[in-house]
């Protein structure tokens, strides 16, 4: 028989499981919430409590707190940080309050496992209280933001350390394959010659971008309004609490954070947050594009990806670029995540924004896909070998080579090569034009070098 045990609060009394380290406030978003069946996102619960030892800290220090209980809270505080008690956190991630549920639930259950530190059972709030104790000087409204804004930033170091990796893997490709000569191709049709090694240089350029990107937008994140209780005046908190915490949270999280100059606005406002949600949908937009090049260039045989598993129920052989497909599908997730962000954002109303928990779990959401695609498409991208045989066929046999020879022979004469190409039974292009020109003067224009070069040389 599951043992209970009975909680109180202004609106009546609980149940709930007598081992359970949350509370009633914990329990009746359990039963208010049942919807998505997704939990708050691990790094959050981390970065709660590593915010939560920050305020424990700030008012020992300030003689706000007694030292056995700030002893036991950051006891807590630090099995949680390091993923204990993870199934202690079973409140919804799509919940109403701006986050007090989650608030709630971290309250109670450093409380409890404080309480337990002091020899004491769970619920015995005589000893140790999740409000009066835990959540002193603080409110959801400054804690929780702050909390998401630190969970973010360690995100956004991962996913720049992802895309390095994955930038680097094109880096590798690019230098492996600057020899072999290619059809470049505009609108779905046939080009100027470029390289398979420029080709792939453009895709490690962009990761570049989005790299510099995801470092610098961190900026955007470490301005926080820790301190500013309830709608950012500080309200109930002690001036020298108000001042020392940040500098807690600095020291608990690593991180260069700092108060911000109006509180105010911090609380009111989540435009930071979108901001950051821009950077990731533009790395969204890059893993599209980058995707379906790749599978594009594989249909052609320009490439070979790796094949990692059987493509059809039905058809034996058959292999599909699976990875390039699922990368596509995580960008448009996480394209879809930025509208979610934004609508929430815009949608906070006077003093605090009332949705941040869905902001939340979007922007959270997006940045372990995106850490998660971007390792495995950096393996994947390793794994790819040129379809070099394919590549000299199709640019052997297009007209659209001469383009390179235009500052020799100009765009009439090139005109005129074309229609006589066109028109014979020739299949071979570079094998024309040496006819025409010479092979010396071919193989120098069509040299991998010389295709690469920015511009030709003027000797005028």
């Amino acid at each position: 028989m599951n043992e209970k045990r009975i909680e109180h609060d202004f609106l009546g009394s609980l149940e709930m499981p007598a081992d359970a380290y949350w509370g009633i406030h914990t329990q009746r978003a359990i039963n208010n919430f049942p919807i998505s069946g997704l939990k708050v996102n691990a790094v959050l619960i981390k970065s709660l409590a590593l915010t939560k030892k920050a305020c424990c800290l700030a008012n020992l220090e300030t003689g706000h707190l007694p030292a056995e209980k700030g002893k036991a809270i950051i006891a807590a505080c630090d099995e949680i940080a390091v993923g204990e008690l993870s199934d202690q956190f079973p409140v919804d991630a799509l919940q109403g309050g701006a986050g007090t549920s989650t608030n709630m639930n971290i309250n109670e259950v450093i409380a409890n496992r404080a309480i337990e530190f002091l020899g004491g059972q769970k619920g015995n709030y005589s000893l140790l209280h999740p409000l009066e104790d835990v959540n002193l000087h603080q409110s959801t409204n400054d804690v929780y933001p702050t909390a998401l804004k630190v969970a973010a930033i360690y995100r956004l170091r991962d996913l720049s350390n992802a895309i390095s990796s994955l930038q680097g893997a094109f880096q590798e490709k690019e230098k492996e394959f600057a020899a072999i000569v290619k059809l470049g191709r505009t609108e779905l049709q046939e080009a100027v010659p470029i390289t398979l090694g420029a080709e792939f240089s453009a895709f490690a350029e962009a990761f570049s971008r989005d790299r510099w990107r995801s470092f610098k937008c961190e900026e955007r994140l470490r301005v926080v309004n820790l301190g500013g209780t309830a709608v950012g005046t500080g309200l109930t908190a002690p001036r020298n609490y108000i001042f020392l915490v940040i500098e807690k949270l600095r020291e608990v999280t690593g991180l260069g954070l700092s108060r911000g100059e109006n509180i105010l606005g911090e609380t009111a406002n989540a435009d930071s947050f979108v901001e950051v949600s821009g950077i990731l949908k533009a790395h969204a937009v890059n893993l599209i594009k980058i995707s379906n090049d790749l599978r594009l260039m594989n249909l052609l045989g320009e490439i070979r990806l790796p094949q990692l598993q059987a493509g059809s129920s039905i058809m034996p052989g058959k292999v599909n670029p699976v990875l390039t497909e699922a990368a596509i599908q995580t960008g448009i997730k996480v394209i879809a995540n930025d509208g979610i962000i934004t609508e929430t954002a815009a949608r906070g109303t006077w003093q605090i924004n009332e949705f941040l928990p869905l902001l939340a779990h979007s922007l959270l959401e997006s940045l372990d896909l995106l850490i998660n695609i971007d390792g495995l498409l950096s393996s994947h991208v390793h794994g790819i070998t040129a379809g070099k045989d394919k590549c000299e066929e199709y640019f052997n046999a297009s007209p659209m080579i001469i383009t390179a020879l235009l500052p020799i022979i100009g765009y009439e004469k090139a005109t005129e090569f074309i229609t006589e190409y066109s028109s014979g039974n020739e299949n071979d292009m570079r094998l024309f034009l040496e006819k025409k020109l010479g092979k010396e003067l071919i193989d120098k224009a069509f040299s991998p070098h010389q295709l690469s070069a920015l511009g030709y040389k003027d000797n005028k």
